[in-house]
C-alpha cells in the first residue's frame, strides 16, 4: 500500500484530501505546517507528499528543497491557490513532480498521485539496482596490498583528480575505476568505458571524439563520441597504452582545454569529463620507446593506483572464492556450493597468471562441473 502525507495549514483541505485518498486505498498522514511535515518526512518513508506552498513556519518550497537535499525519495505534488506560472516553475526547479491549483480537479489529482507513486517506485528500484551493482563491483580482500588500494580509492574518489590505474590483465583495474566513479560526486552521471586495445587505430579518434557526416568513407551520419557521452560524468580509458600517438595528442588537448572537435568538423565542443585511465604496460618504458607521449602521461597520472596481481595477495583467495560462489549461485538460481579446506588450500597454491579473472572462471567451472561440495580432486581436475 502506498503511503502519502498531506501538508497543509487548512484543516478542511487536509480532511477532504484524506477522505478521497483513503477511499482509493492509500495510507494517509497529515501535517499542519511545513516544520511538522519535514519532521514526519524525515522519520517516515512516504511515496508522495501533497504539499501546500504558502504555510506558516516553513513554506512548501523550502520543505521540498530540504526533503530533496536529504534524498528522501518522496515525490512532491505542490498544491496552491496561487496558481501562477512563477510558482509552478520554481516548484519544478526544486524537484517537484507536479503542480496543481486549488481547488484541485479530482480526476487530475488521482491521476497525478498514481503517476507520482509509479515515479517513487522507479526511484526506489533504481537505488536498489545501484546497490546491487555496487556490491558486484566491490573490491574484495583484506591483504595489505589491497587495503592500500581501497584507502587510495577512498581518498581520491571525492576529488576531480585524474587517476592512472596500473596492473596486469585480469587484476581488477576496471573494478577500481568503477569504485572511484561510484564513490565520487559524479556517481549520478554516466561512466563511459572505452577499451583502447579493442578499437582499430584508424577508428579510435572517431570513437573518442565523434565524427561529422561525410568525414570519411562510411560516415553516413553524425556520431557523438565517448567524450561527449561522458559529459558531466566519467570517462574510463582502458588499456590506454595501446592508443595511437595521433589520438593521444587529441586526448591531451581535451584534457588541457576541456574541448574536443569531431573528426571532419571544425566546431569546438566544451566537455566536462573526469578521466580515469588504465594500462597493463609500463608507460615510462613506452615513453622511452617512443610509443607514448610523456606530457599525456603526466596529465593522466596525477594519482597512480597499482593493482597487485593475485599471486601477491593469496590470503584474499578464500574471500574472493566465497564471493564468486555466491555471485554464480545467484546468476544460476542455485544453492551456494562450498569448497573443502584442502581444496581451498590447493587453490591458494596455484600460480594464477590470469589473476582475479582467471580465479572467477575457475570457480564458475567448478560450480558447473562438481557436486554440492567441491573437493581437492575436483579442483585438481578442473582448475
Amino acid at each position: 500500500m502506498a503511503k502519502l502525507i498531506i501538508v497543509d495549514d487548512e484543516k478542511s483541505i487536509r480532511a477532504a484530501l484524506r477522505d478521497i485518498l483513503e477511499y482509493e486505498g492509500y495510507e494517509v498522514d497529515e501535517a499542519k505546517d511545513g516544520e511538522e511535515g519535514l519532521d514526519m518526512i524525515m522519520r517516515t518513508s512516504y511515496d508522495v507528499a501533497l504539499c501546500d506552498i504558502r504555510m506558516p513556519k516553513m513554506d512548501g518550497l523550502e520543505l521540498l528543497q530540504k526533503a530533496n537535499e536529504a534524498s528522501k525519495g518522496t515525490q512532491f505534488v505542490m498544491i496552491s491557490a496561487y496558481g501562477n506560472v512563477e510558482n509552478a516553475v520554481e516548484a519544478t526547479k526544486r524537484g517537484a513532480f507536479d503542480f496543481i491549483t486549488k481547488p484541485p480537479d479530482l480526476n487530475r489529482l488521482l491521476i497525478t498521485v498514481r503517476n507520482a507513486i509509479e515515479r517513487a517506485k522507479l526511484v526506489q528500484e533504481t537505488k536498489t539496482l545501484k546497490k546491487r551493482i555496487y556490491k558486484l563491483n566491490e573490491i574484495v580482500g583484506e591483504s595489505a596490498p589491497i587495503q592500500k588500494v581501497k584507502e587510495t580509492i577512498n581518498r581520491v574518489a571525492a576529488t576531480e583528480a585524474r587517476v592512472l590505474i596500473t596492473g596486469a590483465n585480469g587484476s581488477g583495474k576496471e573494478m577500481v575505476a568503477k569504485q572511484i566513479h561510484e564513490k565520487g560526486s559524479r556517481s549520478n552521471q554516466s561512466l563511459i568505458e572505452v577499451n583502447c586495445a579493442a578499437i582499430p587505430g584508424e577508428l579510435i579518434e572517431s570513437e573518442l571524439f565523434g565524427h561529422e557526416k561525410g568525414a570519411f568513407t562510411g560516415a553516413s551520419s553524425r556520431r557523438v563520441g565517448k567524450f561527449e557521452q561522458a559529459d558531466s560524468g566519467t570517462l574510463f580509458l582502458d588499456e590506454i597504452g595501446d592508443m595511437s600517438l595521433s589520438a593521444q595528442a587529441k586526448v591531451l588537448r581535451a584534457l588541457q582545454e576541456n574541448k574536443i572537435t569531431r573528426v571532419g568538423g571544425d566546431k569546438e565542443i566544451k566537455v566536462n569529463v573526469r578521466v580515469i585511465a588504465a594500462t597493463n604496460k609500463d608507460l615510462r618504458q613506452e615513453i622511452v620507446n617512443g610509443n607514448f607521449r610523456e606530457d599525456l602521461f603526466h596529465r593522466l597520472s596525477v594519482i597512480v593506483i597499482h593493482v597487485p596481481p593475485l599471486a601477491e595477495r593469496r590470503t584474499d583467495i578464500p574471500l574472493l572464492t566465497d564471493k564468486f560462489l555466491h555471485d554464480i549461485a545467484t546468476e544460476y538460481g542455485s544453492t551456494v556450493k562450498e569448497l573443502t579446506p584442502d581444496a581451498m588450500t590447493y587453490l591458494q597454491s596455484l600460480p594464477w597468471t590470469g589473476n582475479v579473472r582467471e580465479l572467477r572462471n575457475v570457480v564458475e567451472r567448478l560450480v558447473i562441473m562438481c557436486g554440492e561440495e567441491i573437493t581437492l580432486d575436483d579442483v585438481k581436475a578442473y582448475a
